[in-house]
Order: structure tokens, then sequence, then C-alpha cells
């Protein structure tokens, strides 16, 4: 048959060439470029709708707590808890403080409260930091105010606290999300190039090796380089070895139903749902009751849970999580061989592939690259991106200490200031940079400036009976926290009393200030995905001019729907629509520029690379999580360079601090903006070049017939691409 009047195999129409391939129709390009771009919206609207809806301000539902005691006076406790607004609390009469540690250790609840044997005494509340660091300052903030209410003073006692390597508590978290990322990422490359080993008697034996080569390379990260976990190899391989073949399973099982579609669904699932109700990063009785169900049934939240109980737990409940792991694999593993058995397809709609010779013509359009690259490719791509994401994570933020901390001392002269300075440096100085301020005024505007982290107003400054200490929770709740945990010992040795004034405090709508991380993010992640889904499933795009329109029209249209998400459907971020939708705008498109200037001649290659810039080392240098003051050095140099502490800067600066520092901030931005661009230009002359001899991206999209081999080498390279980028973005 003539293949320039063969029809394409999706039954549409193409259009005959004399010179070469015949090409799509209009209607199946446009119908390409829809589905194109709307990969990288359902993907940021998902993560980030979910993200910012949960934990933009969490507020405690159903917290179990027990109260320690017998009698009238225990019970009426019990009752007042109940009774909070809300259904805040969920409180239980426990006999024995022995009993109240086990529930603990048992995380059958969050906290206890200890009454004291008479009036004016001191109450004690029992916390588990090793069930996380956040539920146990929730479970403080619920019950400190029932021991004011009654004038007893209260002591904090940690029944299960962190190691020193995790003071965080963030070890479980990133060793769950790697094995996650482990199972989850190799299918969307294997369901391109290497169709045939997704049969299951080729996919067990490897998936079976890859999650204890993977289980292995987190432990070693976390453990002997980072520090965070400390030996329990053995049983950490066990259950990352469950975890990661549970989700390794269950995606391919999704890849056998919906083909290359299956990684919207392993991110819905993994990823989307997998974080809020994994209670890892926030206390899971925070979240809405469908993330709480959640928290039972998923793999994330049963492998962290797993490693709780292994690593703080002496393994107490620790064959529940195993079970929801194992029920996962062998579902999954079921409906895989009856799906296998009944269709006879590794894939829908693709024909049998017995080996790595053979092309699957209905995905990746014609004859592959030779095996060994794609082997290669299978393995050092998820590795690389669980390397990545396990490594620079864990490393950056295990072991937060306070280094620096810009902090103003102010006296009622700059002498007295300086003399107070040089008596609290002795003990604060590898902490805190203290600097001398000789008026109020003056501290709350270098606070306003974001130039210090907060103020110690000395009594005589004051004009009052005390001291004071000026804050900013909307530069960081966690910052403040510490600043007022270190001044109220100063103000105690001082023998003075110590009023806190939060000057720039956040609204209801962000009480974990999280707002302004997640906004920069979806700005990041929109202007990375965009390009890496146009360099995979768009080849014909070859000049830069081709792109812009395009890139211009996703940037503006992006912010404009984040903005519509944030603001008016979820209600987390108010006001300042028109510069917030400007200058997401301006980052989606620098972003774009930047990334595709690498993606548009690198190709696969690059996808990793651009991510650990783009948003990897973003995070920890963007003081959107942690304060800049308490990650490593090389993360404060960065932030100063970096797209997305710039976003992040720029979300938190409009709302809280009157767009202080906009101006720096954007041209971070088109600074980006502007080396993409040139770069891109360049990238014109070396695509054109390559072109002349006959290399590289082939000018038009065959959909049948039987392309050249410089037109199939290239195509293939294209889809390849396309079919990874959301499994990048997802990490």
């Amino acid at each position: 048959m003539d293949p320039s009047t063969s029809a394409p195999p999706d039954g549409g129409t193409v259009e005959a060439s004399p010179a070469g391939p015949p090409q799509e129709d209009r209607k199946a390009r446009i119908a390409r470029y829809v589905a194109l771009f709307a990969m990288p919206f359902l993907m940021v609207t998902m993560m980030y709708a979910t993200y910012v809806g949960t934990m933009h301000a969490p507020a405690p539902r159903d917290l179990p707590v027990a109260v320690v005691g017998a009698g009238p006076a225990a019970e009426q406790l019990v009752a007042g808890l109940d009774a909070a607004p809300g259904g805040t609390v969920d409180a239980r009469l426990v006999a024995t403080e022995d009993e109240a540690v086990g529930l603990l250790k048992d995380r059958e609840i969050a906290g206890a409260l200890l009454p004291p044997a008479e009036a004016g005494g001191t109450a004690t509340i029992y916390t588990a930091n090793a069930a996380g660091a956040s539920q146990a300052s929730t479970v403080q903030q619920v019950l400190a105010p029932v021991a004011v209410e009654h004038e007893w003073r209260t002591s904090v006692e940690d029944v299960a606290p962190l190691a020193d390597g995790d003071m965080s508590g963030t070890a479980v978290l990133f060793a769950g999300m790697g094995m996650m990322l482990a199972g989850y990422v190799p299918l969307s490359l294997m369901t391109m190039s290497l169709p045939y080993l997704l049969r299951l008697r080729r996919f067990l034996p490897l998936a079976l090796g890859w999650s204890a080569v993977t289980s292995t390379v987190i432990w070693t990260i976390l453990g002997p380089v980072v520090g965070a976990v400390d030996g329990h190899y053995l049983q950490f391989l066990g259950i990352g070895m469950l975890a990661t073949g549970a989700v390794a399973l269950t995606q391919l099982l999704f890849t056998k139903l919906v083909g290359p579609l299956a990684v919207l669904f392993g991110m819905l699932l993994w990823v989307v749902f997998g974080m809020p109700s994994s209670g890892l990063s926030l206390s899971i009785h925070t979240m809405p009751g469908f993330f709480q169900f959640l928290h039972g049934v998923l793999p994330l939240p049963a492998a962290g849970e797993a490693l709780r109980s292994l690593l703080y737990f002496d393994g107490r409940g620790l064959g529940s999580h195993l079970l929801t792991l194992a029920v996962w694999a062998l579902a999954a593993l079921a409906l895989c061989l009856l799906k296998e058995r009944r269709s006879g397809h590794a894939i829908p709609a693709a024909p049998a592939v017995d080996g790595p010779g053979e092309p699957l013509p209905a995905l990746a359009g014609g004859p592959v690259r030779a095996p060994r690259t794609r082997y290669v490719a299978a393995v050092l791509f998820p590795l690389s991106i669980l390397v990545a994401v396990v490594g620079l994570m864990g490393a950056s933020m295990h072991k937060p200490e306070v280094r620096d901390m810009p902090v103003a001392v102010v006296g009622a002269t700059e002498q007295q200031a300086r003399q107070a300075v040089a008596g609290l440096e002795p003990s604060l100085g590898a902490m805190f940079d203290l600097r001398p301020v000789d008026s109020v005024r003056e501290a709350t505007a270098q606070l306003t400036d974001q130039e210090v982290a907060g103020a110690y107003v000395l009594p005589t400054a004051t004009g009052g009976g005390g001291a004071e200490l000026l804050t900013a929770s909307a530069a960081g709740p966690s910052q403040q926290t510490i600043l007022r945990s270190v001044f109220q010992q100063v103000a105690e040795k001082q023998e003075t009393a110590l009023e806190t004034t939060d000057v720039r405090p956040l609204t209801g709508d962000d009480t974990m200030g999280s707002n302004s991380l997640y906004v920069a993010m979806s700005w990041i992640m929109a202007g990375f995905l965009i390009m890496a889904v146009l360099r995979g499933g768009a080849p014909e795009l070859r000049r830069f001019r081709q792109f812009l329109p395009l890139l211009a029209g996703w940037a503006v249209g992006m912010a404009v729907w984040l903005w519509f998400l944030f603001d008016v459907l979820i209600g987390a971020v108010n006001g300042h629509a028109g510069v917030l939708i400007g200058a997401g705008a301006a980052t989606i498109f620098c972003v774009a520029l930047a990334a595709g200037a690498f993606t548009r001649t690198i190709g696969l290659a690059a996808i990793v690379p651009v991510m650990i810039v783009l948003m990897l080392l973003g995070v920890p240098a963007s003081g959107g999580g942690l304060p800049i003051s308490m990650v490593p050095d090389i993360f404060r140099t960065l932030q100063d360079v970096l797209p997305l502490p710039a976003a992040v800067d720029i979300a938190r600066s409009l709302v809280y601090f009157d767009s202080t520092g906009l101006g720096g901030n954007l041209l971070t931005i088109a600074a980006w903006g502007g080396a993409g661009l040139v770069l891109n230009l360049l990238a014109d002359l070396w695509l054109a070049h390559r072109a002349r001899q006959g290399k590289g991206i082939p000018a038009e999209v065959p959909r049948a017939g039987a392309p050249g081999k410089a037109e199939q080498a290239g195509d293939e390279e294209q889809r390849e691409d396309a079919a990874l980028a959301g499994s990048a973005a997802a990490s």
C-alpha cells in the first residue's frame, strides 16, 4: 500500500505530501495541542489545589487527647474539651500516666494532660514529637489554655523524642516520598520505550530487584550520608521493598488499564492525595475528614507510619501498616494478572511486543533507540530524581539549626544597645546576628523591610516596666516561635516580663505561612512543565519564534487561573489580583524561556537538572518552609539567585510587606528570562546547523507511512521526553 494514502492507526485523516511523509490535518493538530496544554494544566491544578486547599489554614478536627485522673474534676475536664467549638478535640479519660504514655506510643492519642494534685500546681502535657512535630505543637496549643484557665503552671514531657540527626522529623517524610517515586516514576519511561518489560513475568523480578536497590539507596542517603537515620537497615529494606513494590504494581495496573494516561492517575493517588493524607508534614488530625480516611488506606501514609514505628516506637503498630501495603501489592498483582489473561496486551490498544527491538507503534511512532540506551535511561532517570529529592531535601532540612538569624536589639540610646549586644553575644552569638538599634521605629522599619527577623526591645527603651519582642509571623511562624522561646529566657535572666508584638501577623487564611511557597511553586512548575511537554509532543516547533506566542498565552492564562483558584475558589490568597497575575505571568514566562533553552537542545537529559535548579534547590533557599537562617549556608547564597526564592518573596511581600523588595525580585526573574531568551536564540542557530547535517528533530510529525531514519530517531526521542514530563514534575 502506498504510505502516502494509507490510513493512520487512530482513524484520523492525513494529507498527502509529495515531498515527505503524510501530515496531520488541521483538526488532528488542534486536538494534539489541546492535549499537550491540558496535561500540565491538570498536573499543576491537581497538585496545588489540593495542597493549598488542605494546608493553608489547618485546624484540629477530632484531635484525640487523654486526661489522666478519676472523679468529677477529671470528668469535667474531658467534657470541657469535648465541648470545644468546631469539634476540635476528641477527649477520653484514662486512669494512669502509664496508660496515657502507652496510648501515645501506640499513636492512639496525640497528647495527654495530667492535672496537678493541688490547686496552683504544675500540670504536665505529654506529647510525642516522633509522631509529628506539628501534631505535638497542636496538642500544646489545645491543652495549654486549659491549664491557664485553671491557673496551673505547665510543663511538657516528650515521651517519644526525635533523634539528634532528625530534629525536624522529616526523615520519614523524605524516605516515604522516595519509596513512592521509586515505584511510580519508572513506569512512565518503560511504557514508551520498554513496553515488553511490562509483562508480569518480566516485570516482577525487575520490580523486586529495583525496590531492593532503591530502598538501599534511600537508607544510605538518610543514614550514613545525611545522618538522619541510625541503623535498622534490614527492617528499613523490608518496608521499602514492600512500599515500592505496592506502588509499582498498582502503577502497572493503571498502565494496563489506561496506557500513558496512567501518569495522571498515579500523580493523583501517590502525590496529590498521598501527601496531605500521610500525616508526615502536618498532623492528619488537621486535615479534612476525607484525607483522614485516606490516611488508613493509601501506601504513602502506610509507609511513613511503618517507618515511624520502626525508628521511634520500637515497632509498635508496625504490622497494620505493613498489612495495608501488602493488600495493595497483592490486589494489584491479581488484577494485573487478570487483565493480561483477558486482553493479551501489555498496554491497551497496542500490539504484543516480545523484545527490546520491537516498538510500540500506537504510542512510540516508530523504531526506538538502541536497547542499551533505553535500559540506561530507564535506570538513571528515576534514580537521579530519587537521589535529588531525598538527598537535597534530606540534607537541607533534617537538622535545622539557627545560625546568624538577624535580630535588632533596641536600647534607649545606641550606646546602650551596643552594650546589650555585647552582653548577649557570648550566649547567643552563634545563633543570632545581633544588631544595635536606638529606636523602636527603626527596628520596626527593618522588620517590615525583612532586614531582621525580630527585635528585642530593652525595658528602658519601651518606656514601660518590661521588655518587648517585635516579630513578624508573616515571615515564618517557625521563626517567630524560635525568637519567642529564646528571648523569653533572656527576659527571665534579666528578671523582667516580656511582651510579644506581631508587627506583620499572618491572615486567618494562611495560618501556616505556606501560601507564598505554594503560589510560587505553582508558577515555577507551570513554566517548567509547558516546555517539557512541548519538547516531547510538538517536535514540529523548531524555531524560537514559534514558541513565543504559545508561551505568552500560556503564562497569562495560567497566572489568571491560579489567582482565580487560590483566591476565588479556595479563598487562601486575598486581594492584590492585578499584581499577582502580572508577577505570576512574568515568572511562568521567564521560567519557561530558561527551561526551554535546555529541553530544546538536550532533551531527556535536561529534565532532571532543570528540575533540580528550578524547584529542588529553590525550596530550602526560599525560606518558604524553614527560615533561611536554619538551612546550610549554600542555600543562603542561592536565595538571591534562583527564581523560586524570588517568586516566594514576591507573593509574600505583596500580601504582608507592602511590596517591599518587589523590584529586586522581579529583576531576578527577568534575568532568568533574559538568559533564556539569549540561549534560545543560540539554540535556533545550533538546531539549524544540525538540521543541515541531517540530524536532530524532524520538521513535521509523521502519522502514517515509513518516515526516514533521521525523522524516526527524532520523533521517538520527542515522545519519550513527553512521557517523562509528568513523572518529573510530580517529584
